[in-house]
């Protein structure tokens, strides 16, 4: 059966309803999961490392200042073959031969 313009239309905008609700419905699982794992990280907190662990890394705060200000006054410099010698060194394993 051929669709008029106007039921393609209603179909897309139902599909499009449809996937928002599932997505909505996905979003309140994980909302409740990570609530769950928040309860149950909160004992594991009370330990030193966990204290440290859930600090997050630290920042040097002046440091990314800086680097801030020299992006923004053009002056941060960048060494494309470094860069791309470090992405090699990360993606590829070293061969022994």
């Amino acid at each position: 059966m051929i669709k008029s313009v106007g039921q393609a239309l209603n179909a897309a905008v139902e599909a499009a309803k449809l996937r928002e609700t599932a997505q909505s419905r996905s979003t309140a699982k994980v909302s409740a999961d990570v609530s769950s794992e928040k309860a149950a990280s909160t004992s594991a907190v009370s330990t030193s490392a966990g204290r440290v662990a859930s600090q997050g890394a630290p920042i040097d705060v002046a440091r990314v200042a800086r680097i801030k200000q020299a992006i923004a006054s053009g002056n941060y410099p960048v060494d494309p073959d470094k860069i791309a010698e470090k992405m090699l060194d990360l993606d590829l394993p070293v061969r022994k031969n």
